[in-house]
């Protein structure tokens, strides 16, 4: 069982109607949501915690997860509005307008963390950014990790952050504590100043670190060596939620060879590191030919 902790939101993406006036379509979406819906559409037991709204919204949300085999069951739901986010796409890469203010999803706090029943856990995106949310996943990542296999990927926008000292301090913390961290080159270069997987690894305790390139793939860093995959050929429509299926991929492989616990990661070989990352990469092609965060079902793949 893999738990993803993170924002759950509505995505609201660029149209054009066909008196050919902008508009935006309502889709579920969050960072943490796609990996989490990605995950359940390629057969994972997955769970989510997060902050749902009893709004309209969050009733997509919930559907949403349902529909792609998600156990909502520990996520907090209370009467606050659903997080906004408006998409503007610009060759196909996404840039993000978020409306946050006491939303569901953001007012969650440490009062609310669940009993944890998962062999793993995923964090990250815009939720370790805001308060009181991201003091609440940061206290959850803490306290399950000394036992439980973490992975955290940062996902940064940096036109989202307002206090850059305490979430640098938050990523670090968090960071320290993972087994496996995820991070696109652009990330890298914001968290060390430069293009440095020896850094991360000197600050962490990680045993893997995925790092990033969209089209050139990704490379796995371990403290014995690397290897790279190669990204699978596709026609990009946009890229929005192909890390986060990413993301997915790469645990469901690693679920699938056996080594989805902390020890057992520990005991994995480059080789079945790479095939998980295939498997990321297989999924993250189907998500970037089409239209949104729109992840794969094995029967896809």
């Amino acid at each position: 069982m893999i738990l993803c902790c993170g924002e759950a939101l509505i995505d609201m993406l660029p149209r054009q109607t066909a008196a050919e006036e902008p508009a935006f379509a309502p889709h579920a979406g969050g960072a943490v949501f796609n990996t989490a819906i990605a995950l359940g559409r390629l057969g994972e037991r997955v769970q989510m915690f997060t902050g749902l709204s009893s709004d309209l919204f969050g009733d997509v949300l919930r559907d949403t997860l349902a529909v792609s085999k998600v156990d909502a069951s520990p996520a907090h739901v209370s009467d606050r509005p659903t997080t906004l986010a408006f998409v503007k796409l610009t060759n196909g890469h996404a840039e993000y307008a978020f409306y946050d203010e006491n939303t569901a999803g953001r007012m969650l706090t440490v009062s609310d963390l669940p009993n944890v029943d998962a062999d793993a856990l995923f964090f990250g995106g815009i939720s370790l950014v805001v308060e009181p949310c991201a003091s609440a996943y940061q206290a959850l990542m803490l306290r399950e990790a000394p036992g439980k296999l973490t992975m955290i990927d940062p996902n940064i926008r940096p036109g989202f952050i307002k206090d850059e000292a305490t979430y640098r301090a938050r990523l670090s913390a968090m960071m320290a504590a993972a087994d496996i961290i995820k991070t696109s080159d652009e990330d890298l270069d914001w968290l060390t100043g430069q293009h440095d997987i020896p850094a991360l690894f000197a600050a962490t305790a990680a045993k893997v670190i995925l790092l990033t390139r969209g089209a050139d793939g990704v490379t796995i860093h371990t403290r014995d060596g690397q290897a790279h995959v190669a990204a699978e050929k596709a026609q990009v429509v946009d890229t929005v939620g192909a890390g986060d299926t990413f993301n997915a991929g790469f645990l469901a492989g690693l679920s699938r060879s056996g080594h989805l616990s902390k020890g057992a990661l520990s005991d994995a070989a480059m080789d079945d590191l790479v095939k998980a990352a295939q498997l990321g990469a297989a999924a993250a092609a189907i998500t970037v030919s089409r239209a949104g965060a729109n992840p794969p079902w094995q029967s896809e793949l």
